[in-house]
């Protein structure tokens, strides 16, 4: 009699450690499928704040949340929120700092860059990367002063923190990736481009040509597509207008790319949460397209 009893209890547990199994399997089958298809190849899919300019710092990560996207390129200037005074700024106080990025902990949205932004002199230059150091920042994005970057070789490597050139239309002065790469020759890997690929077809450039031209130097992007090339273009959602968005991606995964991609939405501004919303579900769904 003892001898079924232990029998049936052996049984028993071994048929409850197979459903323990067999439930951990689909858990973690069920959290790598809900992976999103970027992350897989390294991308930080997120949003540049400026694309919700018109409102604070924090109201920005709610649409952000709300776009299905977890990081953030916080641009400087903008009013912070949610019970926090100021604005983006690298003079913020240490107690600033740790609220912000408590904040930012529980809403599950990290900021991963900071730009548009320069520093006048080398002062400022090193309170930049002080301030992205302590907020675990690892790209500003910039439009620096040509002579100014043996300066930033020095510090990106000092701070283990990218410096990512933007390009904004012609006739601003890095409008091409020719400038760029002439600009950063010699200096460090953690020097290279902010790919802006809707301001490229606003200057009338090729998007995919000027990422093959800056092969092994991207360390940013800034994601747009417009509804027709030329300066008065604006922002569509990604994959629905002429800047080639299915190439760009394919260009980038040829590249092996590996780095930020935040969106940048520069139209119907009050309202634009759900045209971020939109691109980024074409973005995925291109992603996963061979």
């Amino acid at each position: 009699m003892n001898f079924f009893r232990i029998k049936s209890g052996l049984l028993m547990g071994l048929v409850m450690l197979l459903a323990i199994t067999a439930c951990k399997t689909r858990t973690t089958s069920t959290a790598k499928s809900n992976v999103n298809p970027e992350q897989k190849l390294g991308w930080e899919l997120g949003s540049q704040a400026y694309t919700f300019r018109l409102f604070t710092f924090f109201e920005a990560v709610k649409k952000i949340d709300s776009c299905n996207l977890r990081y953030v390129e916080a641009f400087p200037g903008q009013v912070i929120g949610g019970g926090i005074e100021g604005k983006m700024d690298p003079n913020m106080s240490e107690a600033t700092r740790k609220a912000i990025l408590a904040k930012l902990k529980a809403a599950n949205v990290k900021v991963i860059a900071f730009g548009v932004t320069k520093g006048n002199n080398e002062a400022e230059w090193v309170k930049l990367f002080e301030f992205c150091k302590a907020m675990g920042i690892h790209t500003i994005t910039s439009e620096p002063d040509e002579k100014s970057i043996p300066l930033l070789s020095k510090l990106a490597d000092k701070y283990e923190i990218n410096v990512a050139i933007h390009n904004h239309p012609n006739p601003s002065h890095y409008w091409n990736p020719d400038i760029i790469l002439n600009a950063i020759k010699g200096q460090s890997k953690r020097i290279g481009a902010c790919a802006d690929i809707g301001h490229w077809v606003r200057s009338g450039l090729d998007p995919v040509a000027c990422l093959k031209k800056l092969e092994g130097h991207v360390l940013h992007s800034h994601m747009k597509d417009l509804h027709e090339t030329g300066k008065k273009g604006h922002d569509v959602h990604w994959g629905e207008g002429v800047c080639n968005i299915p190439g760009v991606i394919a260009e980038l995964k040829r590249q092996n790319f590996k780095g930020g991609i935040s969106a940048e939405y520069e139209y119907n501004w009050k309202s634009n949460s759900a045209d971020v919303a939109a691109s980024v579900i074409n973005f995925r769904n291109m992603v996963t397209k061979k």
